[in-house]
């Protein structure tokens, strides 16, 4: 996916975010890694100016916003991945990340369900399980004899 840091992320068909609008961070992973994770900058930060980027129009702007909410600081949303020792597998996972996250934050909304009826057959079903599972607790009672 990523050959080199500068690259840009495919959200999704009809969406590329540019390398030249990514701004990204590299440092110091803590937890285990051995003498490698003293001198290696593995962990990776990716961060995208979400409301002061030209890609998106106005509305998928606003849509972002307000799916986005808390993540977003001054309209930058920013991943983390420090899951690898690698740092090419951290930039791999930060990019997949933040696709996945604009994908859904301008994704369209779902059509709204429309209320239906339950059919006859469907009721009928759910009242003769209904009368089953009482004849079958009303079996297990014991007899007063």
């Amino acid at each position: 996916m990523l050959g080199g840091v500068l690259e840009d992320v495919r959200v999704n068909d009809r969406l590329t975010i540019p390398a030249a609008e990514l701004s990204w961070r590299f440092s110091r992973a803590s937890g285990p890694g051995g003498q490698g994770v003293n001198t290696t900058d593995s962990r990776v930060e990716l961060s995208w100016d979400v409301l002061g980027s030209d890609l998106l129009p106005p509305m998928l702007k606003e849509r972002a916003a307000e799916r986005l909410g808390a993540r977003l600081v001054q309209g930058v949303i920013t991943v983390i991945a420090a899951e690898h020792r690698s740092q090419l597998r951290n930039r791999e996972a930060a990019a997949g990340r933040l696709a996945g996250l604009i994908a859904g934050a301008v994704a369209a909304p779902p059509r709204a369900r429309r209320a239906t009826k339950p059919t006859r057959g469907s009721v009928e079903r759910r009242i003769a399980e209904k009368k089953r599972r009482g004849q079958t607790k009303r079996n297990r009672r014991g007899t007063d004899d």
